[in-house]
């Protein structure tokens, strides 16, 4: 086992009004080692949390990625990934397409700057089971891997359903949510840089143990959030958990919410992963303004860092 330390880190999406110096800034005076940086391109968002740029690839070029790096290095803080979630499997093709081309873009700058990962979703049809999705998941993803491998970057699939809302029902707009389907995708797509970017909290969600996939998975976790889930007993008891999950669920940031951060960090400990643990936060009881946000990340550092001392 590895003895290098577990950084902690923070996705870059809470903070769309700082530039990306001002959320390297506000990183290092709060003592966060790195951050995950938000890549979507420049125009209006497709959903809440999404559409951030704190990081423009197109046209991205190599004196670009000097000035990210002067950036990093002046502040002491680093870049853990370069982050972009779409749907490549739209049934709209152009959207997919433009989600694909996009990706491509952002695989390329992380190259640039010398990173190692990129962190995005699978997609999905969500008109459609799995089997009939997953022809084109193949034909979308195979070339998507190998063009990553070509650049030596590790894609990340974060395991969130993305199923939480009517426009996202029935089957959820991300393939790779469960240990099941992430055997099926590494069978069929088996390359050391296909890996995860696990959110525990998803787990939760879906009334599954968090833990429980760590040691099987662990030379696929390339990235890790950390983000915790609030199941409303009594709106379940009045909806039932076949309504759509935003009718009995809430985000929240780690430490307020169902996780057991102590029982997870005990599992993930007893892996090899000492790669980067990202704070995600979608947590609105902490308040919509800047300051809110802020102080959002800042508690959930103060529940997290403990773990990795």
């Amino acid at each position: 086992m590895k003895d290098r330390a577990i950084k902690l880190g923070f996705v870059s999406a809470i903070l769309p009004e700082l530039s990306l110096a001002e959320v390297l800034a506000f990183a290092a005076a709060e003592r966060f080692a790195s951050v995950e940086i938000m890549c979507w391109p420049i125009g209006k968002a497709e959903r809440k949390y999404a559409g951030i740029t704190h990081l423009d690839v197109h046209g991205f070029t190599p004196a670009r990625a000097g000035e990210v790096h002067a950036l990093c290095a002046q502040h002491g803080v680093s870049i853990t990934a370069l982050g972009y979630y779409p749907n490549p499997l739209d049934p709209n093709l152009a959207v997919a397409q433009a989600a694909v081309k996009h990706l491509k873009k952002v695989i390329k700058a992380a190259a640039m700057l010398g990173l190692r990962n990129v962190n995005t979703f699978a997609g999905r049809d969500w008109t459609k089971s799995v089997d009939d999705n997953w022809p084109r998941f193949l034909k979308t993803w195979r070339p998507l891997i190998e063009f990553a491998t070509d650049h030596d970057i590790k894609v990340g699939i974060e395991n969130c359903p993305m199923l939480f809302t009517c426009d996202e029902w029935p089957g959820g707009k991300n393939l790779m949510t469960t240990p099941a389907l992430w055997r099926r995708a590494f069978n069929d797509i088996p390359s050391k840089h296909f890996g995860l970017n696990y959110d525990p909290s998803h787990f939760v969600l879906q009334q599954m143990d968090p833990a429980s996939p760590l040691r099987e998975f662990q030379s696929k976790l390339f990235h890790l959030h950390a983000k915790d889930v609030k199941l409303c007993r009594a709106r379940l008891n009045e909806v039932g958990i076949f309504a759509h999950p935003l009718a009995w669920h809430q985000p929240r940031i780690p430490g307020y919410g169902e996780m057991d951060w102590g029982k997870f960090f005990s599992a993930l400990m007893e892996t090899n992963y000492r790669g980067p643990i990202c704070i995600e936060v979608e947590d609105a009881t902490f308040g919509k303004t800047l300051a809110g946000r802020k102080r959002a990340l800042q508690v959930a550092r103060n529940v997290l860092a403990p773990y990795l001392t």
